[in-house]
């Protein structure tokens, strides 16, 4: 049984700690050698020695620095030798300075004749690219260049080859694929050479929808798999990107589903769940494992199992592209959910394969840093790992028309490089949305350094999800607390609160301004996360009938709806959608997760009122106010019995001013004006227009009434 332990760890450019854990005795070694690249041999100067134990530890120092790039062997007389460690270089005060590449070459540059092939691997010693192309396995070495950059330039057409690199670190050598692979065979076995100029261009995949400030949105969240995988339906590419770019396709009841629901609903913006390539779906039988796709993989790259042919690297591209070329000709907005924060399995991740312990937060105490509660929190503010989110980025907005992203867990990352992300996007894309979960998550990162919604004033170009607009409008969302009641289900204490959100969390009314301008807040009460409203009310409202339960789903999406913020909406709320109890469904397939289009029909009056609601706040630029001042100059609240509200809305150009009266309660509200008033809009839409005025009249239950003044 082997009772020596021996490892060397770089401490310094010109230290080195050699450790021995030992069990038996050994003669102490007089000589410590270096052997660089298997040709020179240096002896070392032994500067400190402890023992203490069984661990015995010296300190020894080589004639000039470590440079990286080269492989180093420590020999000890009578003990052996082990190959020196130098990931911790990369801690070293010049490491970022010296090794940060700002070249946006990266990966493959492909053309006809040629392809280069960089990688970015400044710890290594060597780096392989081993090529399958033309069914011969080829290995090649590559040329270390400055910045610890890596390339070859391969003569001759590549396009559609398969590579991998076998990085050499400290003496271990791994198998990775390219983390700026743009293509991928499927569950990410090989990257791929892509040709970007071999798929057909579309006249719709930059033509975005004008978006003149951020509270013009209305934003529908759904995820490429759940909105077209009910296999009731007769949409041909059930779960894939092609499915929702299918048109004129029906329910049994002739009502609208998939692309067309989405263009009936009159929202201006769909938020897909991602789309990158993720890990725990497998590509070549999807059917086997259902998961959302916050376990990402390959950053650069479309995910495998919602393309039309699994086995074409080109499929997921391609069809992509035409998913957003399909929304933007229908004056839909592309906005992608992306989860810079975590992956799948840091030890597993290709990041840690080619630069060792680089990519990934860890505290003081060299722990990994676990914000995200996932094992690992992405290390943003590193200069290579913020160039690397900054060049994926860049790529979804050149390559796919991407219009917005929603950043998963967005407190994680660090303030300037949602800066920096910023400036570089609008620069390509000037209307652009950027909007994230701000949550205080435990990185180890600095507080005031961290994207929250606590230092939203340092990023005002930036929205964050309002949970105080939602666990005031429907009550907790925590599984601990689904019993407790909001305003709009029957906490009438909640009034106050209610004021403040619906004002956009920007006026110190009750509470301290959140925000610097509306455009900050997004507006929800459902997302995929959680319970969906449904479920929420049945657990928090017991005693609502199935009737009272969707006259409050319609109250809530009102409020949603025409709030000071923009307006967020999960798939399924507009007609009620339920889980079925299930309040973490992230991999609960898709009986679970689906749109069920059977709720089309049965409810498909609440779809007809989703569509008056969309009208009703792009015709009065009122519900779109951004400015505290002008809020504030338009609203007034007063409070009516039964925990009822009226909401005074004065618009500009001597446009009648909108009285909005919200009645919870599940009594009639009994109401009088002062002026004569005109019903204008009701739980069943915009009324006809008649020049009827009313003085009095009676709110039904859980509704919102408008009028004009």
């Amino acid at each position: 049984m082997n009772q020596q332990f021996l490892s060397a760890k770089l401490l310094a450019p010109q230290l080195i700690l050699v450790t021995l854990k030992s069990y038996a005795p050994f003669d102490s070694p007089k000589d410590f050698l270096l052997r660089i690249q298997d040709e020179e041999i240096q002896t070392l100067k032994i500067e400190k020695a402890n023992q203490s134990h069984g661990i015995f530890e010296w300190t020894v120092k080589p004639y000039n620095p470590i440079a990286l790039g080269f492989k180093y062997e420590i020999i000890i007389e009578g003990l052996g030798s082990v190959m020196l460690d130098v990931t911790n270089a990369q801690h070293f005060d010049t490491f970022d300075q010296s090794y940060t590449y700002d070249g946006d070459d990266l990966g493959v540059s492909y053309e006809p004749k040629k392809t280069m092939f960089k990688l970015w691997a400044p710890l290594a010693s060597s780096v392989q690219l081993i090529m399958q192309h033309q069914s011969r396995l080829t290995m090649y070495a590559m040329q270390r260049e400055n910045q610890g950059v890596y390339s070859i330039i391969l003569e001759g057409n590549y396009e559609k080859a398969l590579y991998r690199f076998e990085v050499t670190n400290s003496g271990i050598a791994r198998i990775a694929v390219d983390p700026y692979a743009k293509g991928s065979t499927q569950n990410g076995e090989w990257s791929v050479v892509v040709n970007f100029n071999a798929f057909p261009a579309s006249p719709w995949l930059r033509k975005s929808p004008s978006l003149k400030q951020y509270t013009d949105a209305i934003i529908y969240e759904t995820s490429i798999r759940d909105m077209t995988s009910d296999r009731s339906t007769k949409i041909v590419h059930k779960g894939r990107f092609l499915g929702l770019t299918e048109a004129n396709v029906k329910t049994d009841n002739g009502r609208s589903l998939g692309l067309d629901h989405l263009i009936q609903l009159g929202i201006t913006h769909v938020q897909l769940l991602p789309i990158y390539d993720f890990k725990t779906v497998d590509e070549k039988d999807p059917n086997r494992f259902y998961n959302w796709g916050y376990d990402p993989a390959q950053y650069f790259v479309p995910e495998g199992s919602y393309a039309s042919e699994l086995d074409d690297p080109y499929s997921r591209i391609r069809d992509l592209k035409l998913l957003v070329s399909t929304l933007h000709e229908h004056n839909i907005g592309v906005v992608m959910d992306v989860v810079f924060n975590h992956v799948y399995q840091f030890h597993l991740s290709n990041f840690e394969k080619v630069v060792p312990e680089y990519y990934f937060r860890r505290t003081h105490e060299y722990k990994m840093s676990n914000g995200s509660f996932c094992g690992n929190d992405v290390a943003s503010d590193r200069p290579m790992v913020r160039n690397l989110i900054l060049d994926a980025a860049v790529h979804w907005i050149n390559t796919y028309g991407i219009d917005g992203f929603r950043f998963d867990l967005m407190g994680i990352h660090d303030i300037e490089t949602m800066q920096r992300l910023q400036q570089t996007i609008q620069a390509i894309h000037p209307e652009f949305m950027f909007y994230g979960e701000g949550w205080n998550m435990p990185t180890a990162l600095p507080e005031h350094q961290r994207a929250t919604m606590n230092n939203a004033s340092k990023l005002p170009n930036f929205a964050f999800f309002n949970d105080a607009f939602r666990d005031t409008l429907k009550g907790p969302t925590s599984t601990d607390h689904l019993h407790e009641q909001g305003f709009l289900n029957g906490s009438e204490t909640h009034r106050i609160g209610f004021k403040h959100v619906f004002s956009g969390s920007v006026l110190d009314l009750v509470f301290p301004a959140r925000f610097r301008h509306s455009a900050q807040s997004i507006n929800y009460v459902e997302c995929h996360d959680n319970s969906t409203l449904f479920d929420k009310l049945s657990i928090a409202n017991p005693d609502d009938t199935l009737v009272e339960k969707l006259k409050r789903i319609q109250l809530i999406n009102a409020v949603v709806m025409l709030a000071f913020g923009i307006p967020f909406f999960h798939m399924g709320q507009e007609v009620g959608l339920t889980k079925h109890g299930d309040h973490n469904s992230y991999q609960s397939g898709d009986r679970i997760n689906r749109m069920d289009v059977q709720y089309l029909d049965e409810r498909a009056h609440m779809v007809d009122y989703f569509v008056a609601l969309t009208q009703l706040r792009k015709r009065h630029e009122v519900f779109r106010l951004t400015q505290p001042k002008a809020i504030e100059d338009a609203l007034t609240f007063e409070d009516l019995p039964s925990g009822a509200i009226r909401i005074d809305l004065k618009q500009v150009n001597h446009q009648p001013t909108l009285i909005l009266v919200i009645n919870p309660s599940k009594e009639p509200l009994a109401l009088s004006f002062e002026q004569p008033v005109e019903p204008y809009f009701t739980e069943m839409g915009f009324l006809p227009t008649h020049p009827v005025k009313i003085k009095s009249t009676l709110v039904p239950p859980i509704s919102l009434y408008i009028y004009l003044a």
